[in-house]
């Protein structure tokens, strides 16, 4: 029998100093949030190929909603620029009101 196989595992600690994912927060009304939770999957993709066209080192990882907002988390910290995309995209939905989308802010 081999020795190593008998061993336990070792335990991998990690540790991170800052949050490994960042969050955009849109102020938005809980009808239009609905509409565009159904839609999250384009509108991932949709999002990730206009900064991937910018050469942005960001990108959508998911988008929820709560409580008359949407989250959209991304992998790094958006820049005003990566901001400025996603809030002039989500502005030109089709099926969203444009004046509802308020402000984006970072969290």
């Amino acid at each position: 029998m081999n020795n190593l196989s008998q061993k336990a595992k070792p335990k991998l600690n990690i540790t991170t100093k800052s949050l490994s994912r960042k969050q955009i927060i849109i102020s938005i009304g809980s009808n239009n949030a609905e509409k565009v939770m159904a839609k999250a999957n384009i509108y991932i993709s949709n999002i990730n190929r206009l900064l991937k066209r910018v050469k942005s080192e960001i990108f959508v990882d998911y988008i929820c909603s709560n409580n008359k907002r949407l989250v959209i988390t991304t992998n790094k910290v958006a820049a005003i620029s990566d901001l400025n995309i996603i809030k002039k995209y989500m502005k030109n939905l089709n099926n969203v009101d444009s004046n509802s989308i308020m402000n984006l802010r970072l969290l």
